[in-house]
């Protein structure tokens, strides 16, 4: 029977704290969609400020923010976008934006650390003279951080590169930054500073910032005044989301500080499971609050059998494939549940083991 339950399965599944239930318990509250909700309007205000650009919008999910921003882009269907072959946005979000816009993704090959070459984004562009017979590039897309790397950070440098050719050649570059603050705490980097050369980024409010529900997309007033519109498309108009920023700000003013506690627990985890036998973890992947755990060939174990038997001690993980493991750190887990884990797997790996060998 397991003591206590600790929930690595993402940073999404926090639950709201009293601050955050108190603020919204008196939050004051309008009809957005007509463009009347107080709350709202403070939130959009200072997540705009924070990350230097003109205006915000309240949007659902970061998967609809994400594909607002690139059909605000792309207007023109056959458009196409530059994304990784590893990115969320191509692999994790239904083909939205080819179901829904018309857009069309053409993927150049993510590194391992979560970056695109930049000499292969440039020769990705299409060119012009070809239009009678290519899709038209209009925009580039990068994520940080970068969650099929690891959480790995992508740096000021190379994003600005990345937008001195997006802006060469005319096209706009958008900042999938589902944990973007996770990266600006981890490169010691200012938020506004890491998003300088991007037209519009998209914010995750629920991921490691801890609040219940929500996104936000930030760029220009034009950008933001075409995204509302969308939004009302795709039937993210709601209507009394104070109730949700109310949440989101006490998430700015609380949890930001603490996203540098998950980062040292993530690499004191990934060092620990490093040391059990029939377990691998590139440590110096781990860069923010996310580890990919490889379960070695000829270990007896397989990731879903792993997963099963932690979960009777209490410990709750995804398995990705055969033999490897994503877990992910938030606010919840402290320093005991870390130590607790390490005891779990070294538990589970031993009976497992066991199993195996029929001892």
């Amino acid at each position: 029977m397991a003591t206590r339950t600790v929930d690595f399965r993402s940073d999404t599944v926090t639950k709201p704290s009293e601050a955050m239930r108190a603020a919204m318990a008196r939050a004051e509250v309008d009809d957005d969609v007509i463009g009347h909700d107080p709350t709202a309007f403070k939130l959009e205000a200072e997540m705009a400020k924070i990350m230097g650009k003109e205006a915000a919008l309240f949007v659902p999910s970061c998967t609809m923010a994400n594909l607002i921003s690139v059909l605000v882009h792309c207007d023109v269907r056959g458009s196409e976008v530059i994304v990784g072959d590893t990115s969320h946005i191509h692999i994790y979000e239904n083909g939205g934006i080819a179901t829904l816009g018309g857009v069309h993704p053409r993927t150049v090959r993510s590194n391992e650390d979560g970056t695109m070459d930049i000499d292969l984004i440039e020769a990705a562009i299409r060119d012009p003279k070809g239009e009678l017979v290519y899709p038209t590039t209009r925009l580039i897309c990068l994520e940080n951080t970068h969650v099929h790397s690891g959480g790995r950070c992508i740096s000021v440098e190379y994003t600005d590169k990345v937008g001195e050719v997006a802006k060469k050649h005319g096209l706009k570059l958008h900042i999938d930054g589902a944990r973007i603050f996770n990266a600006s705490v981890a490169l010691g980097v200012p938020v506004d500073r890491l998003v300088k050369a991007a037209d519009s980024v998209s914010v995750c409010l629920s991921k490691g910032l801890g609040a219940p529900v929500g996104s936000v997309i930030v760029g220009s007033n034009s950008f933001i005044t075409k995204a509302r519109r969308l939004r009302k498309t795709l039937g993210g108009g709601m209507r009394q989301v104070g109730i949700l920023c109310a949440a989101a700000l006490v998430a700015l003013q609380e949890n930001v500080a603490k996203l540098e506690s998950d980062h040292k627990k993530a690499k004191l985890l990934a060092d620990g499971l490093n040391e059990i036998k029939g377990l691998r973890v590139d440590t110096s992947s781990v860069e923010t609050n996310i580890i990919y755990l490889h379960i070695e060939e000829g270990s007896g174990i397989s990731a879903g059998k792993l997963c099963k038997d932690l979960e009777e001690y209490g410990i709750l993980l995804m398995a990705m494939g055969s033999s490897r493991l994503r877990i992910v750190f938030h606010h919840h887990i402290s320093s005991s549940d870390v130590q607790y884990a390490l005891s779990c797997f070294q538990l589970a790996v031993n009976n497992g083991a066991k199993n195996e060998n029929g001892n």
